[in-house]
């Protein structure tokens, strides 16, 4: 396991406190909890990114963002992602 050390602004830190309060957990849990969250709302928003664009195809986004095709398709509805054309239709369709 590595370790990140960073410095952040007074208001986030008192954020961070109230989190760590609320939740009931030390600092190093909360931030990595925090960071994991983080970084699993990322990886879906460029996934979607990535799809919209036409970079990947449907099955491949829902992969890079860690989720089954059935809850990535809930969030490109949610997003309201358009991502359907008959040259992602033919490339979802090798793929599989």
């Amino acid at each position: 396991m590595g370790t990140i050390s960073t410095r952040v602004p007074d208001d986030l830190e008192a954020e961070l406190e109230e989190y760590l309060e609320e939740e009931r957990l030390d600092r190093s849990t909360a931030v990595r909890k925090l960071l994991a969250e983080g970084l699993e709302e990322w990886r879906r928003e460029r996934a979607l990114e990535r799809l919209e664009a036409g970079e990947v195809t449907f099955s491949k986004a829902a992969e890079l963002a860690g989720t089954s095709v059935w809850e990535f398709s809930r969030l490109a509805r949610e997003r309201d992602a358009t991502w359907v054309s008959a040259d992602h239709l033919e490339r979802d369709l090798e793929e599989l």
